[in-house]
């Protein structure tokens, strides 16, 4: 029997622990396989890098006997790795069966159920009702904002609702209110989905609303079309708050039953660190056509949706500065989300995936791939910004979104 380690898993989330009685390192699971939010304390965080998958129990032994100055520390590494793999955060076969548990909870059942409801956004149909009536009341247009006529989609954030109500409400409003029987497109950002690929669903969303339509004739088109570029009830649904939150707003304003398509679009991270452009892969190129095909073919039926934010700034994004909303390092990223922002408006793809190339997106955008998808999809559109925002996510930190329209031409 091997005695090397297993290694933590790639993906999990490390923070400094939020308990005062308890320092140390809080590590969590964003894919959600574990709930657990397991604590590591200052003294033991240095022994997390023995669970690499190429280092034994005596090296991780010998390292606590340096590190705590006693000899026997059997006990002390038996607790460190059994904490890690009861919490589901090994590559062993806990963390598996937790994986496969879940995969097949959500292939298995036949809605994809909120995961933000009660957090993000109220979990009462009544109360929700009115926290949006009120917002949208409360959150008006600018009054110089000009009319747009045949609007035929929109980007509007995906940060919680709380942190952009008014560029929330910006986008929806430019929606044609005659919309209700077309079948929106939605294409939200997944942020821990693999990369250049685009996760669909069969499933309807359920919402404190209701339940929407699925798009299901339009799901088998781009299957038929672009199988290699797709990954079918792909589980980053399950657990994605980019499409839920887009899904919430429209069913407020168009009711439950809306028809959609949902469609979480993976990072093209290989085109940005490594050059070339995103239709390179030829599994991504045929997505992309397939998709052009369908708006060319019922672009009448159609309404788009881009659930995206833009800038990632200050300490809680590994920058080695504090953001401040508007101030100091803000205002030049605001001028380069602006330059972007002027490509989109103009329907210029490669214009925009330049821009965001330039120094390996140190932006961080986390809506680039989907205003690239829609972009290579509808070429022919242009686009208005309505309002743009920082929103002050915490002390040091910053996060960039705006509210635009599309139009046909």
């Amino acid at each position: 029997m091997s005695d090397l380690l297993p290694p933590l898993r790639m993906g999990l989330e490390f923070a400094p622990s939020p308990i005062a009685e308890q320092p140390g390192l809080m590590i969590r699971d964003p894919h959600q396989y574990s709930d657990a939010h397991l604590v590591i304390p200052p003294e033991l965080v240095q022994a997390l890098q023995f669970f690499d998958g190429n280092s034994s129990v005596l090296d991780l032994k010998r390292m606590l006997v340096d590190l705590l100055g006693r000899l026997d520390v059997s006990d002390i590494q038996e607790q460190l790795a059994d904490a890690l793999s009861e919490a589901g955060f090994l590559e062993d076969e806990v963390y598996f069966r937790l994986r496969e548990e879940a995969h097949a909870e959500f292939e298995e059942s036949p809605v994809r159920y909120p995961a933000f409801a009660g957090l993000a956004y109220p979990e009462g149909e009544e109360e929700l009702r009115t926290e949006f009536d009120t917002q949208f009341a409360r959150n008006l247009p600018d009054r110089d904002a000009p009319s747009l006529d045949g609007v035929i989609g929109i980007a509007a954030p995906h940060a919680s609702p709380f942190g952009g109500w008014a560029s929330y409400c910006d986008a929806y409003r430019a929606i044609p209110r005659d919309s209700q029987e077309k079948t929106f497109i939605v294409l939200g950002t997944s942020h821990s989905g693999q990369p250049d690929r685009f996760g669909l669903t069969r499933k309807r969303f359920l919402t404190p609303y209701g339940e929407t339509r699925e798009a299901l004739d339009l799901v088998d088109d781009l299957e038929a079309r672009a199988p290699g570029a797709i990954l079918m009830e792909d589980y980053q649904h399950a657990l994605e708050h980019t499409i839920e939150f887009q899904v919430v707003f429209l069913q407020h304003l168009f009711g439950p039953r809306i028809r959609v398509l949902p469609i979480l679009v993976g990072s093209f991270g290989r085109s940005i660190h490594e050059g070339g452009m995103p239709e390179d892969n030829d599994e991504v190129r045929r997505f992309f056509g397939a998709l052009g095909e369908i708006h060319a073919r019922r672009k009448n039926e159609l309404v788009w949706v881009l659930g995206v934010d833009m800038a990632h700034m200050g300490a809680r994004y590994q920058d080695r500065f504090a953001a401040y909303a508007h101030q100091g390092e803000m205002l030049a990223v605001s001028a380069r989300d602006k330059d972007r922002i002027a490509r989109i408006e103009a329907g210029d793809a490669r214009g925009f995936w330049d821009l965001v190339q330039e120094n390996q997106d140190d932006l961080k955008w986390c809506g680039s791939a989907p205003f690239y998808t829609f972009l290579k999809a509808v070429p022919e559109a242009r686009a208005r910004m309505l309002r743009y925002q920082h929103w002050q996510i915490d002390p040091q930190s910053v996060v960039s979104f705006a509210a635009m329209a599309f139009t046909g031409s």
